[in-house]
């Protein structure tokens, strides 16, 4: 049994003093050795984190007894070690970068929110009046996805709205959306009820992570893309399949990396005789440059991140592993 865990989280309410609860949460993670990122802004808190099993659970109960976030949700995972290496908590203008005016910030209250669980999302997906929506980015999709699932060709959050307002939406159909873990869904949601005038749009509670706990996975092909060391997760217990091919030779393979050059830092699915033929590039031009980085058998880097005390909305408190 392994004595770590890895925590995922989000929760949209309002802070009145995001600097004051960065500091906080800095101070708490410190003290009991958690490593991870955290955004914090006006609209609330997301993060992920990972330590000792007895550390993260004393987190959960820490956050919980502020009644900002006494109704927070979290994905737990056992992992056999820390799945990451720094601490950064950030204080952003949104806990997820969707570039939306203010007006569109979902609400805290649950009621207010609707929420399809995993079984439930299972059993509707072969509906007739049901469309399912990928909100995530293209890099994440091309790796796995919903079975039948709308995928847009985008390459971050921000640019799913300008494509979804000249989506031609059946007002008489049934929309589900998801995403990794939910907290792109509260947006988009919004997004189509009040912009785009869709009356009946549900998401999944807990995105595709919650999902994977929740079920076996049927109907999700393909790995999940996750934001941590790990990069992917299985998620399709029943019949695990791989959509997606090596960048240069275009053999079945879900490893994502990043090009070894800075420059390019394309991140794309490479296969480990590739990557290691070229040490860790996506192109013999990359594999040549002059500041490419040694391949480190796994294709993630560790960003550079500077460690000032925060003095505006985009500061980060660090520490490093």
């Amino acid at each position: 049994m392994s004595n770590y865990l890895a925590l995922k989280y989000y929760h949209y309410t309002k802070v009145e003093d995001p600097v004051a609860l960065q500091a906080q949460q800095h101070a708490y993670c410190e003290a009991h050795n958690l490593k991870g990122r955290i955004k914090i802004a006006a609209e609330g808190i997301n993060g992920t984190l990972s330590g000792k099993m007895t550390d993260c659970q004393s987190y959960m109960e820490y956050l919980r007894k502020d009644p900002r976030f006494q109704e927070i949700d979290f994905n737990v995972t056992q992992v056999p070690e820390p799945i990451h290496e720094k601490l950064h908590i950030f204080h952003k203008k949104e806990i997820v970068n969707s570039g939306l005016p203010v007006e569109i910030v979902p609400s805290s209250n649950r009621s207010d929110r609707h929420y399809i669980n995993g079984k439930t999302f299972q059993q509707m997906q072969g509906e007739e009046d049901v469309v399912i929506i990928d909100v995530r980015s293209k890099y994440e999709h091309k790796l796995g996805k919903f079975k039948n699932a709308i995928t847009f060709d985008i390459q971050n959050f921000r640019e799913f709205f300008p494509l979804a307002s000249q989506y031609s939406f059946d007002k008489k159909k049934r929309y589900l959306l998801y995403c990794t873990r939910g907290i792109k869904c509260e947006k988009a949601r919004d997004y189509l009820k009040k912009k785009c005038k869709v009356p009946h749009v549900y998401h999944l509670k807990g995105g595709i992570l919650d999902y994977a706990r929740d079920t076996t996975g049927a109907y999700f092909q393909g790995v999940c893309y996750i934001f941590d060391n790990r990069l992917t997760v299985n998620i399709n217990e029943k019949n695990p399949t791989i959509i997606s091919s090596c960048y240069l030779c275009q053999t079945p393979s879900y490893r994502m990396v990043n090009c070894a050059n800075p420059t390019c830092n394309t991140h794309v699915p490479i296969c480990q005789p590739c990557c290691q033929k070229n040490e860790g590039a996506c192109s013999e031009s990359c594999r040549v440059a002059p500041h490419k980085r040694p391949y480190n058998n796994t294709g993630y880097y560790i960003k550079s991140i500077p460690t000032p005390m925060p003095r505006s909305q985009n500061d980060t408190l660090s520490r490093k592993g």
